[in-house]
């Protein structure tokens, strides 16, 4: 399977609709360059899928509501499913990402690794994100190079690599974070929840002369609030967001 070329389709809650492998191997690769540009910069979106991206060269800021990290050359980060996140280079940035469906690990759900593993893992409460610098858990950067080399070399059993690869990041990420120990049953963010739905309405009317009192009434809540929400989550106001986006988008 080659490598897919990078690009958001985004549908009206800023979830990613780009379909990432197949239904038979659902898992795709990608390498992209990206500067400091605004128009270079992957916005707020999320997707069902768990990713991972790998740091080829330079450095990129990545984030997750309320949270940032700043990746060099060598640096991972692995991305829960269903989790917001943004990413613009410093500079300039090459970057490698896998993003996959966690039934390729774990095949049937009711299999040992869906149950035992995987379902518990993806909603661990402490688990949005897992940073693993350069210098620590090198078997990590290597299991995905050796992954995404495979995919991206498109060789007779690529899938067994591929799978094998990213079932030893998942059983990593297990043993780190012993999801199994975490009984808590939380439900999603309501900010995280507000913060979908006002992104979508800005996604899609950003070319239009929108004001905050539209974007907080497409999340069914006062300006005020939406001014919270987004200075908690994104730490940017609606607008200042709003005319970040129609640079990104060219406008």
């Amino acid at each position: 399977m080659a490598l897919q070329e990078c690009g958001l389709n985004l549908n009206k809650v800023s979830k990613e609709l780009q379909p990432h492998g197949t239904p038979q191997f659902p898992c795709a690769g990608y390498c992209s360059s990206h500067t400091d540009r605004q128009e270079d910069i992957i916005p707020w979106h999320w997707h069902e899928e768990i990713e991972i991206v790998y740091i080829e060269n330079g450095q990129m800021n990545v984030k997750i509501p309320s949270n940032t990290f700043f990746l060099e050359k060598g640096d991972c980060i692995v991305i829960n499913s269903n989790i917001l996140h943004y990413a613009a280079a410093v500079t300039e940035c090459k970057l490698r990402s896998l993003v996959f469906d966690q039934t390729l690990i774990t095949g049937s759900e009711d299999l040992v690794f869906a149950k035992k593993y995987m379902q518990p893992l993806l909603t661990c409460n402490g688990f949005s994100h897992y940073f693993i610098n350069a210098g620590s858990n090198r078997n990590v950067a290597d299991w995905f190079n050796c992954a995404f080399e495979a995919l991206a070399q498109d060789c007779y059993g690529y899938e067994f690599t591929v799978r094998e690869n990213l079932s030893r990041i998942c059983l990593f990420l297990c043993r780190e974070l012993n999801p199994q120990t975490d009984t808590q049953n939380v439900p999603p963010s309501q900010d995280n929840l507000r913060i979908r739905k006002m992104l979508a309405y800005i996604h899609k009317n950003f070319a239009d002369d929108i004001s905050l009192s539209e974007i907080s009434s497409a999340a069914g809540i006062s300006e005020r609030e939406s001014l919270r929400c987004f200075k908690k989550t994104i730490q940017l106001s609606p607008i200042q967001y709003l005319l970040k986006y129609r640079i990104m988008q060219g406008g």
